[in-house]
């Protein structure tokens, strides 16, 4: 595993923020499973027992750090690295539950909810306020999808 960002093959173009920045989130999620996710009740602390999601890294750090769950035998305490790759994996975690929202607001109109029964579910004041909600979620993992596409 290297710690360095690969070099561009041509020592006169850049090197890629967003190549780069996959490659982070690879590591970030190699380096929390092989060192909290090695067992298998390390795994039980997970939703999925098979692979660590971003948004479990991140839990799985932020509840280690926390007291929230307990180090098991042998296993590493959270170090810096381990937080810098929880910090990593934040804007894919953020990306998961946008996704979720979005959908979820999506069904929900789907199944006739007005956006002030929406409205009221989210905690918000006003109908506009749940509609202008879903618009910004709607279009920013539609911009994530077409991240991820190209």
């Amino acid at each position: 595993m290297s710690s360095t960002p690969s070099q561009p093959a041509d020592a006169f173009t850049a090197p890629s923020a967003h190549e780069a920045r996959v490659q982070r989130v690879y590591t970030s999620l190699f380096r929390i499973a092989e060192r909290h996710a090695v067992t298998d009740g390390q795994r039980r602390r997970q939703t999925q027992s098979h692979m660590v999601s971003p948004y479990e890294a991140v839990r799985l750090v932020s509840f280690l750090l926390s007291g929230a769950a307990q180090l098991e035998g042998g296993e590493p305490e959270v170090d810096r690295a381990d937080i810098t790759a929880a910090l990593s994996l934040l804007p894919l975690a953020r990306a998961e539950m946008d996704e979720v929202e979005a959908g979820l607001l999506k069904m929900a109109r789907g199944r006739g909810m007005t956006w002030s029964e929406i409205a009221f579910g989210l905690g918000l004041e006003t109908s506009q306020a749940a509609r202008q909600r879903y618009e910004r979620l709607a279009s920013r993992t539609e911009a994530d999808a077409a991240k991820v596409d190209e």
